[in-house]
């Protein structure tokens, strides 16, 4: 489970402290598939962090008790100045996973070529999320984070993605942020809405993105 309590997310910008979550609590359990709506900025991508453990609230906790992906889509996650190839090396070790399997399947599935053996600061920002995508496949977690990810690359690796998470979801949990409604409406059940540092829950998918739209339509 990702259990957050009470978290508020602020940051300084400038001489100024901009809070983008506050109070936010809400639980990921086995089973959900939860898709995160909101405008641009909202903290939808600060939300997923938060969940991964790459960023710390500025008040509340956020506990986990399964394995967490980090957010896919994500650039940070890598060590630029490393291959894709020796990224995937060390993320193997860390998590115990044999390193030629790992390397042979994040090869065939990334696509990248011989962008596989350069530096992740040479990738395009959709060739880092392919690399991501397919380095969290090739790890069993229990709950997958997704930040826009399923959009990179053509039509055809697309849809590998689809088929891909799809098999991973028989038995684990998923948060997912997207602006496509589509791509909620398939992989989410339950969603919510983050406004104004706020995180309103829904029972499904379709009640969140009404919701969302409604927020769209009043005049700022």
């Amino acid at each position: 489970m990702i259990s957050f309590q009470n978290v508020s997310k602020s940051y300084l910008v400038g001489h100024v402290s901009t809070t983008v979550l506050q109070n936010v609590s809400f639980n990921i359990e086995r089973g959900t598939a939860l898709g995160i709506c909101g405008a641009n900025g909202a903290g939808k991508s600060t939300l997923m962090r938060l969940a991964a453990g790459v960023e710390l609230p500025t008040s509340g906790q956020v506990q986990r008790t399964f394995s967490v992906s980090w957010p896919l889509g994500y650039s940070s996650a890598f060590q630029s100045s490393l291959t894709g190839a020796d990224n995937t090396r060390f993320i193997a070790r860390v998590y115990g996973k044999p390193i030629g399997e790992t390397l042979a399947y994040v090869n065939d599935f990334a696509e990248l070529g011989r962008y596989f053996r350069m530096p992740v600061s040479s990738y395009s920002a959709g060739m880092s999320a392919r690399l991501a995508f397919a380095i969290s496949l090739a790890v069993d977690f229990d709950c997958y984070l997704i930040d826009e990810v399923t959009a990179a690359g053509d039509a055809r690796f697309r849809q590998r993605c689809h088929d891909a998470l799809r098999t991973r979801l028989a038995n684990a949990a998923l948060m997912m942020v997207s602006h496509d409604p589509s791509t909620l409406t398939d992989f989410c059940s339950s969603g919510a809405v983050l406004h104004d540092g706020q995180l309103h829950l829904f029972s499904t998918i379709s009640d969140a993105l009404k919701a969302h739209h409604d927020l769209q339509e009043v005049p700022a």
